[in-house]
């Protein structure tokens, strides 16, 4: 992917490339774990179910905004999206998982943002780069919250 000044960030989550594509995909529930999201609707899904027109409504502490994203899919490893309509200019992003070891997960997020509005420039890269940032470290709690209080599959009862 080339963005023009994408932001990146990586992290090591504990889970599979699979787990964390069917967490970064389940867009109902962001508003439960990303302190930004105030709303998220899946307004159209592929023939698996999964969204490829999602709504989202963003609290960005000085403006609250909407937009709506289209996602493509390399399951389980990859996610990317582009900005289809919203009240900001423009928006691509992906999100690519590296499997590292049997539960180990390299999750790296690119996402380029131009908001269409004025904001003075070292608050406008600092608050991109902190909002990536944030992101993707929720996102890595989320799953890492999810796959702890999933049931063990070797438990035996008995």
């Amino acid at each position: 992917m080339s963005m023009a000044g994408a932001q990146e960030f990586a992290v090591e989550i504990a889970a599979s490339p699979a787990d964390c594509f069917r967490i970064i995909t389940d867009f109902a529930a962001y508003p439960r774990w990303s302190s930004a999201v105030r709303q998220a609707r899946v307004l159209e899904r592929d023939d698996a179910g999964i969204g490829r027109r999602v709504e989202f409504r963003i609290d960005m502490r000085f403006k609250s905004i909407r937009y709506v994203l289209a996602y493509d899919y390399r399951k389980p490893i990859e996610l990317t999206w582009y900005l289809v309509e919203g009240d900001v200019e423009s928006i691509e992003g992906a999100y690519q998982f590296r499997r590292l070891g049997p539960r180990l997960t390299e999750a790296t997020c690119q996402q380029a943002v131009l908001l269409g509005f004025w904001v003075p420039g070292p608050i406008r890269k600092l608050a991109e780069r902190t909002a990536l940032r944030q992101s993707v470290l929720e996102f890595k709690e989320e799953v890492e919250r999810r796959i702890a209080s999933r049931p063990s599959r070797s438990r035996r009862s008995g």
